[in-house]
């Protein structure tokens, strides 16, 4: 099983930079951070842009992989975040991977003005957002109109490092979204629900995560891709506090998730206080013993 670390764009360059060093050293294969222009209880708090936060990263590791968890439609247009991927791409060597998730009403949408819109409309606008994402960033022009986006003659060259782009992550818990996954994404992400991070009783997460599986296996085969092909990403920290308390604890669950076919296990570093609470140095102890075993597991496919 892959694991990856979320470090949130909280902290100021040179302890940022720190954190995100320490989760290459640690062995984590990805490290992502959220994309939002703020977010929740941490709305009022010091929060930093996405894109030029991991071009700094970028540029001063050497072997993480690195993306966006997750860029919405909320604020972002296909065009200029296909220019962003790109040269993320050049600056990271080819180690940028594109988080992509549908967004939800709030802070995000009201700050540009934009009116609430329907589950349905989202995903309307979901829809067309990851489909241009993709052209922009395989070709060299694109020209597009459609309902929500127009692109004219939008460049984007000398196109990615990773050919035939950038790949996709794409967040999803229903089947629509699960069906643009299975087309598009490398990999499928799931958080669970809409509940805030911990909010749902632990007893019903590995339930919801059999269900999803099976969601994204029905998904796969209306599209036809075989379900091995594409990753499945959990964010087990968001959906499990005190995940990383111990080695068994967190082995334990890891191994439930791998049962269900998932190949990604995804865990936020601590913070001090509030959402996400946990001692950093003790976290590093229990991730640096489990990560060779995390290793080993091999997901299934049920």
């Amino acid at each position: 099983m892959r694991t990856g670390i979320v470090i949130l764009p909280e902290h100021p360059w040179p302890e940022a930079r720190r954190h995100w060093l320490r989760a290459e050293e640690l062995g984590f294969d990805h490290a992502w951070t959220y994309d939002h222009l703020s977010w929740r209880s941490l709305r009022d708090a010091p929060w930093f842009g996405a894109v030029p936060l991991l071009a700094a990263v970028a540029a001063v590791t050497t072997r993480i992989r690195l993306g966006p968890l997750v860029a919405t439609p909320n604020f972002r247009h296909p065009a200029v975040l296909a220019k962003e991927l790109m040269t993320l791409d050049h600056v990271a060597d080819g180690r940028i991977v594109a988080g992509l998730g549908a967004g939800a009403d709030g802070p995000d949408t009201r700050a540009l003005g934009g009116p609430p819109l329907s589950p349905a409309r989202r995903a309307d606008r979901f829809e067309e957002f990851v489909a241009l994402t993709d052209r922009l960033l395989s070709q060299e022009r694109t020209d597009h109109e459609g309902p929500v986006y127009t692109a004219r003659g939008a460049r984007t060259v000398p196109g990615c490092v990773q050919r035939p782009r950038v790949p996709l992550a794409i967040a999803a818990t229903g089947p629509r979204g699960m069906r643009l996954a299975a087309r598009y994404g490398r990999t499928w992400v799931t958080h669970g629900t809409a509940a805030g991070p911990g909010e749902l009783p632990e007893a019903e997460v590995l339930p919801l995560l059999a269900r999803q599986s099976a969601l994204f296996r029905e998904a796969c085969a209306q599209v036809g891709r075989a379900p091995a092909e594409a990753g499945r990403m959990v964010l087990g920290s968001r959906l499990v506090p005190g995940l990383t308390d111990s080695v068994d604890r967190l082995l334990g669950f890891a191994g439930e998730c791998a049962a269900l076919g998932f190949t990604d296990l995804v865990l936020h570093r601590p913070r001090p206080s509030g959402v996400f609470a946990g001692d950093a140095a003790a976290f590093e102890e229990v991730v640096a013993a489990a990560l060779p075993r995390l290793e080993r597991l091999r997901a299934a496919d049920p």
